[in-house]
């Protein structure tokens, strides 16, 4: 979302109707079609073969590079494979998910969000509105931060500045309560880290798709707000379609970081809004990872990558899960306008901003804000 977009409300074209969203600039608005959600091309939503980004020659990184720049350019949304996050993580991890969600809510309630001061643990059902417009979030979530206790590449947590220290937003109390699931720790820890390591590649891929160094956000990245979230979402009702508000699992937003790798099944239910208002279904692909564009990256980007509106609905009889990890710099670090996406026609559009004030903007435009 672009700051051009704010606060002025557009006339709806025939054809379309007006969706609200929340941004950390304000109220943003954007005409939708009221034509039926369709099923995305791979024109549309491409899908790259990352596994470049492993190799020892600058080339075969620089050749996925540009694929995810066209991607970022144009939708905002990518699907990634060869990624070499192991099935095996995965499944164990989703079955950590199965088994925390599959409780008892009074079990479920040790660890509810409303205890955490940084919105880890659980969020029951009927807890969340993402979007004011469409209805409450027909979702449960848990959610974990990043701990530098269980980075692989921290080997000494007292060595960490002050500085980086004071924008951690880990919290013990997940894992002390949810001891009753003895797998259920090591199976979304597991998880995490890999994410994390691929993350760690993958930032280092979006610098050469800005015609940066390769180590450019490394330093700004080495203690990351990288977060996982496990997303539960049982069938929409047949009263939920019935109440004014159009029905969802989880509202229209956008991702608030650098960008988002979601691991989604395949019962489906992801929907991106393309740049001319339609509704594109983003159907799982088996071995695929969908990766999109976060707030964050298009301010610093000066609106070069996309930052693209994306909701979920579940109307199928099964249950689905997905599970996003969320990726941005350490909250300390500020970043203005990249060098290379300014020039004499392109100057910038935004200051500098840190990550953790642009956190704390976007949370002050919604209920979250007693939280910050």
């Amino acid at each position: 979302m672009s700051a051009a977009e704010v606060l002025t409300q557009p006339a709806v074209p025939p054809g379309y109707k007006l969706l609200q969203l929340t941004t950390s600039y304000g109220p943003v608005f954007r005409p939708v079609k009221t034509t039926p959600p369709r099923d995305a091309t791979t024109e549309e939503i491409p899908v790259i073969d990352i596994s470049g980004i492993f190799s020892d020659d600058i080339t075969d990184r620089k050749a996925v590079a540009a694929e995810i720049r066209n991607a970022a350019t144009t939708i905002g949304f990518f699907y990634m494979k060869g990624h070499r996050i192991p099935d095996e993580v995965i499944q164990t991890c989703l079955k950590s998910a199965r088994d925390f969600f599959h409780q008892p809510e009074e079990i479920k309630q040790k660890v509810n969000q409303v205890n955490s001061k940084w919105f880890n643990g659980w969020s029951g059902p009927r807890a969340n509105r993402v979007n004011v417009v469409e209805s409450i979030d027909y979702r449960e979530s848990f959610g974990m931060r990043y701990d530098p206790r269980y980075d692989p590449l921290v080997d000494d947590v007292d060595s960490i500045p002050q500085e980086i220290k004071d924008g951690f937003r880990a919290e013990e109390y997940v894992w002390e309560q949810t001891a009753n699931l003895p797998s259920f720790k090591e199976g979304v820890l597991s998880y995490w880290r890999a994410c994390l390591a691929l993350a760690r590649r993958l930032v280092r891929v979006f610098a050469l798709a800005l015609d940066l160094p390769e180590d450019y956000f490394d330093q700004k990245t080495s203690h990351p707000d990288s977060a996982v979230a496990l997303n539960y979402y049982p069938t929409i009702t047949e009263s939920a379609l019935q109440a004014p508000e159009e029905a969802v699992s989880i509202g229209s937003h956008t991702d608030l970081q650098f960008f988002t790798m979601l691991w989604q099944d395949q019962n489906g239910g992801l929907q991106v809004l393309t740049r001319d208002g339609q509704w594109l279904n983003a159907t799982p692909i088996e071995g695929t990872f969908v990766v999109n564009i976060g707030d964050y990256l298009q301010r610093i980007t000066n609106d070069r990558f996309i930052s693209t509106v994306h909701r979920a609905k579940n109307f199928k009889a099964a249950e689905r899960f997905s599970m996003p990890f969320f990726f941005g710099f350490n909250f300390n670090e500020t970043c203005g306008v990249l060098p290379s996406c300014i020039d004499e026609d392109h100057p910038a559009k935004y200051d500098p901003i840190s990550c953790e004030e642009w956190v704390r903007l976007r949370f002050s435009k919604t209920t979250l804000e007693k939280k910050t």
